[in-house]
């Protein structure tokens, strides 16, 4: 599917960007592989570490910021498939600049779409988040307009045939938005404290590598509105930290603006349009220009008011299991 072909990969120098780069050399043969990014320094740093990884003589770094629509189009020409992972994604930050937030993840969202329809990107795949999902923060409500974008902007693909899609899923284990790369910091350190804002907070537990595999996944297969969602387990956050730290103090300072107790990636609205597959969730469109019939086979429609959500869910990581996927990360 890959093979031969060029991708482009909007935030490109995240944690997403660098475990997609490394798995796409590792599963095909692309022409070529487009790291689009505004930090110039993050871009050279990447170029340092995967020298050795992956062909880079296959790989180029483009600067460029999704809000520049003219660049965005020079970036597009000749892409075949499009993976949209930038965005302001830091909670607090967003609530502090709501405009610099509305501008990156919806403005920004937008100009891809544009570029992508008239440069004729055949699919483009979106990253989305559990905070897209009735959204209590401004990054999540930003998210959500994102999606909604996206979903809707197969409504304008004409003869073009441009296929849009969202992969959805929450905090990745071991990125630099979860939690374990600073507890791992405290505890390099000597520090026996970690700190937890509320004992009863579940999460879901999602590696790079899944997270990468699902968005090969909506770029094989998708026809045009998707959102994937990924059947992984869940956690408590203090047994994470039991796990990481066994005889560690944990000090719960209470939970924060803009945090949710639980995860939730599929709504009991949406449990009308949703289909349940072997590893995954797709929620599909509910508008009149979706083809019912277009439903990708060997799922099953969920129960009318299935939620999928961390604290309720039927699959559970305790201590020792999270310890275990605490050494493949």
């Amino acid at each position: 599917m890959l093979n031969d072909k060029t991708i482009l990969i909007t935030g490109g120098t995240g944690s997403f960007g660098k475990k997609f780069l490394e798995m796409i050399f590792k599963n095909y043969k692309p022409r070529k592989v487009i790291i689009y990014s505004r930090d110039e320094f993050k871009q050279s740093v990447m170029q340092a570490e995967y020298r050795d990884k992956v062909d880079m003589s296959k790989v180029r770094f483009f600067i460029g910021d999704v809000r520049d629509r003219e660049r965005l189009y020079r970036a597009f020409e000749g892409v075949d498939y499009v993976i949209h992972a930038a965005a302001m994604k830091q909670v607090p930050t967003c609530e502090y600049n709501p405009m610099e937030a509305i501008k990156t993840n919806i403005h920004g969202a937008q100009n891809v779409i544009d570029a992508a329809l008239d440069k004729g990107v055949q699919k483009v795949v979106a990253l989305s988040t559990d905070k897209a999902v009735n959204p209590i923060n401004l990054y999540g409500g930003t998210k959500l307009v994102s999606d909604k974008l996206f979903i809707a902007a197969n409504a304008y693909t004409g003869k073009k045939g441009t296929v849009f899609s969202v992969v959805r899923y929450g905090n990745v284990a071991g990125s630099r938005g979860s939690v374990i790369p600073i507890w791992e910091k405290i505890i390099k350190e000597g520090g026996t404290t970690l700190g937890v804002t509320d004992m009863r907070m579940t999460r879901f537990w999602i590696t790079l590598e899944q997270g990468v595999n699902l968005v090969f996944k909506a770029l094989e297969e998708s026809k045009g509105g998707e959102t994937y969602i990924s059947k992984i387990p869940s956690f408590h956050i203090g047994d994470l930290a039991k796990a990481m730290l066994p005889k560690c103090t944990i000090d719960e300072f209470g939970i924060r603006e803009g945090e949710k107790l639980h995860e939730v990636m599929v709504t009991k609205d949406d449990s009308r349009s949703t289909y349940e597959y072997d590893k995954h969730y797709i929620v599909y469109p509910n508008y009149t220009w979706h083809d019912k019939q277009a439903v990708l086979p060997g799922g099953r429609r969920v129960q009318d008011g299935f939620e999928y959500n961390s604290g309720t869910n039927v699959e559970w990581l305790g201590v020792e299991e999270l310890r275990e996927a605490l050494k493949h990360m």
